[in-house]
């Protein structure tokens, strides 16, 4: 019986100092991990506008990050941020949105893109991806990305035989999917950005 009381005193001692442990260890290591965070961010935000000299994230209205893609036939997007681009003066020459689309074949791809106070999309950039590396990963790369920067248009398509309008951009070979789902990713943006900008 006295073993059995032993026993039971040290597990809890063991499972006592763990938690304090773990407790500890994520109290260290919040601040840090949330700093990189936000400069994994920021450095993604100067990435997609890079005539920006700083950002200032906004506050979500409500559900609109997700109530106006849906509303514009986009229910697997949604818009989970939102930063004004500002010049050396302080004035807005456009925004940031962060992007996350359920379309992805292994999952949910974050991402985030730049918008002119025109409507000119000035690129996109992953923040997490996780598709068949070779073939989805590719959606990454700069050859893939690169198709939406610098266009102005109501929405994009993508097409498996060579893009021949501006609106158009080449898929990735092998990964419709993938392809289909930063696509929607970028209209659902488009459409956010016309909703609540004024688009033209």
């Amino acid at each position: 019986m006295n073993k059995i009381v032993k026993d039971a005193l040290v597990l809890t001692a063991i499972t006592l100092i763990s938690g304090l442990t773990l407790g500890t260890v994520y109290e260290v290591t919040k601040e840090p991990i949330a700093k990189q965070e936000e400069l994994t961010k920021q450095e993604a935000f100067k990435t997609v506008l890079p005539d920006a000299a700083s950002f200032e994230e906004k506050e979500m209205e409500g559900n609109s990050g997700e109530e106006i893609p849906a509303a514009a036939g986009y229910s697997a997007q949604q818009i989970t941020g939102v930063a004004d681009a500002l010049d050396a003066s302080g004035n807005v020459i456009g925004h940031v949105y962060t992007v996350v689309t359920s379309e992805g074949y292994a999952g949910d791809i974050s991402f985030t893109m730049g918008i002119l106070s025109d409507g000119t999309v000035t690129g996109i950039e992953m923040l997490s991806i996780s598709e068949t590396a070779g073939l989805g990963m590719k959606a990454a790369e700069d050859e893939f990305k690169g198709q939406y920067a610098g266009k102005k248009v109501e929405k994009f398509e993508y097409s498996k035989t060579g893009a021949t309008a501006e609106n158009q951009i080449d898929a990735i070979s092998g990964a419709t999917i993938t392809t289909n789902a930063v696509t929607n990713g970028v209209n659902a943006g488009i459409e956010f950005f016309k909703a609540t900008k004024g688009g033209n």
